[in-house]
């Protein structure tokens, strides 16, 4: 018996160590509760969020009670009114530290998938020789958010480029008129983890970044006009109240 007890206990450590090398440890970050009226949906309700780095290399963890990425929007057949479902880390960022302007708005790491365009031109996800058909693959994109009550009460959207004018951007920025960079960072789902590593200058310190965890659903607007991409479903919020409680490594 005394063999047997020690063998579940060392199966035990075992399992437990795989499934934290896996991305699966909720250590640290913020941690929230499954939605006990089931009103959220799984694939989309947050339990835990997370920022860590290792020298310039910054890990996205965020952790949903059920099954991350299986849940896409289904195709509607023209970008008007198209959807785009997201995991994203809103962060305290200034929106220059990964090639905007300055101040430009609420920096934010999404991971998303849209069936009826494609956003990252100079990617081939799906490895068919073209990258422009993959928009519904889930990957990486920095966003600058601002709120905008075209898109309903206290709704946000990712910042429009107003015609005529030349803002800084990215150097994978995809061509659209928005606030929108495509780096190709790509996105690990695991079980009911998803993880982006994300690389940052060498000389560039965010250990003193403040972050949220949030699920949305955003939509392009019916007149393909500004605000272009309105985010209009908010389905989860690590915090609760997008206060970014988080701070990284911690």
């Amino acid at each position: 018996m005394k063999h047997h007890s020690l063998f579940i206990t060392a199966s035990l450590a075992l399992l437990s160590s795989s499934y934290a090398f896996s991305g699966g440890s909720h250590d640290g970050g913020i941690h929230a509760k499954v939605d006990p009226t089931g009103n959220t949906p799984a694939t989309f309700d947050i339990v835990h969020a997370k920022i860590t780095t290792d020298k310039n290399i910054a890990t996205f963890h965020m952790a949903v009670s059920e099954k991350a990425g299986t849940s896409k929007p289904l195709a509607s057949g023209k970008l008007a009114g198209s959807n785009v479902f997201s995991y994203v880390w809103p962060t305290s960022l200034n929106s220059a530290t990964v090639g905007f302007e300055k101040d430009a708005g609420i920096l934010a790491l999404a991971v998303t998938a849209h069936a009826d365009f494609d956003d990252t031109p100079l990617y081939d996800e799906n490895s068919d020789n073209n990258p422009a058909n993959d928009g519904d693959v889930w990957h990486s994109h920095w966003v600058v958010l601002q709120g905008n009550e075209q898109c309903g009460k206290g709704m946000l959207a990712v910042v429009d480029i107003p015609e005529g004018t030349s803002p800084r951007l990215p150097k994978t920025w995809p061509g659209l008129p928005i606030l929108l960079d495509s780096p190709g960072w790509d996105p690990t789902f695991n079980n009911e983890t998803v993880e982006v590593k994300v690389a940052f200058d060498s000389n560039v310190d965010i250990s003193n970044t403040k972050y949220d965890g949030v699920t949305a659903g955003l939509r392009v607007n019916q007149s393909v006009h500004a605000p272009l991409l309105c985010v209009v479903n908010v389905m989860d919020v690590a915090s609760g109240d997008l206060s970014l409680p988080g701070k990284v490594n911690q």
